[in-house]
């Protein structure tokens, strides 16, 4: 339910802020409300300031104390005025009509003159805090959070959990509707939200086509496209001394002829810390290379016997044609699981 525009509300506050010396002149002896002043849409044109009050009491007090009704999928939330932290000045209203006036017509109007138009809002105040730990309330009972579509990975197959919508409601309106409600008694105190459905930020169409996973117990690379495994490889992984990390992983970069930063670490040997040109017959990563995480990677090797066995210092070895094959196939974030 739409509370209706409070614009003109507004710009008669900012005349009354533009208008208004700093300290408002208190009301002179019987001085009335100039002729076309309401508040809140009740007329108290030519009203003192106690009759004036009087009439905006009577019509609005009680109003102003009835709190407010929130229904949603057939439940209902109740907030009482006192636990929203109203409360109302009949007085200070009044007040706010008599200066209105004056900024229109002069301080001392002539006969005749009028401010017509010229509408001010009641003294009404309220917690603002109260009132959103309200609605925060309500949004916690009703909402569902929306639930990403997810890969599955294992070392021998890929499945997906399919996205679910949401659903919660649209608490910032609401919040402004409410504060709107509290302060003008014309607006309705009953409102009816409708559940907002929150969409999944990944849907199962967002997710990687190409997974590969490494099972180094059975020393296999598997390739799979669009949940299928399309092609295995046979590849050697880390010795026990250089074990190649276990987790789930991606792609991060790819590399042809790549060149060989060598570690600065006693296997190394001489070449520890130095640079190995790609393509040079010194450089064990042969052909491509597939950057994975901390200096791991899938490369192609020159020593062809160790596939199958645990003989690199961490990378995954695969024979020259296949780690080419394989390259062409892999887009950089591919998700990578090591088991």
């Amino acid at each position: 339910m739409q509370a209706r525009s409070l614009a003109p509300l507004g710009a008669t506050v900012a005349l009354l802020a533009a208008a208004a010396p700093a300290v408002a002149q208190a009301p002179l002896p019987g001085e009335r409300i100039a002729a076309g002043v309401s508040a809140a849409g009740l007329d108290v044109s030519g009203l003192t300031i106690d009759e004036a009050a009087a009439q905006i009491e009577s019509a609005y007090g009680p109003r102003l104390q009835e709190g407010f009704l929130v229904r949603v999928a057939a439940i209902n939330f109740k907030m009482s005025a006192i636990t929203a932290g109203v409360t109302f000045d009949a007085i200070k209203s009044a007040k706010r009509a008599l200066y209105a006036g004056r900024a229109v017509v002069g301080i001392a109007p002539a006969p005749g003159a009028s401010a017509a138009g010229t509408d001010v809002p009641l003294a009404v105040e309220y917690s603002a805090e109260a009132v959103r730990s309200f609605i925060r309330r309500i949004d916690k009972r009703l909402s569902r959070p929306a639930v990403d579509a997810t890969l599955k990975i294992t070392p021998r197959r890929v499945r997906v959990t399919h996205s679910h919508s949401g659903r919660g409601i649209d608490d910032k309106a609401l919040s402004d509707q409410v504060a709107a409600s509290l302060t003008d008694p014309r607006l309705p105190h009953v409102f009816k939200p409708a559940l907002v459905r929150v969409k999944p930020k990944v849907t199962p169409r967002a997710l990687p086509a190409t997974v590969i996973t490494i099972q180094q117990s059975t020393f296999k690379l598997r390739l799979f496209k669009d949940l299928k495994v399309v092609k295995t490889y046979r590849v050697a992984v880390g010795q026990p001394a250089y074990p190649t990390p276990r987790g789930r992983f991606a792609i991060s970069s790819k590399q042809v002829n790549p060149t060989w930063s060598v570690p600065n670490s006693p296997w190394a040997g001489e070449l520890a810390g130095s640079s190995v040109a790609g393509g040079s017959a010194a450089n064990p990563l042969k052909a491509r290379w597939m950057g994975i995480a901390n200096g791991v990677g899938i490369h192609g090797t020159g020593q062809d016997y160790s596939i199958g066995t645990r003989a690199s210092h961490g990378c995954i070895r695969m024979h020259v044609g296949d780690v080419v094959a394989l390259f062409k196939r892999v887009p950089i974030g591919t998700p990578v699981l090591i088991a």
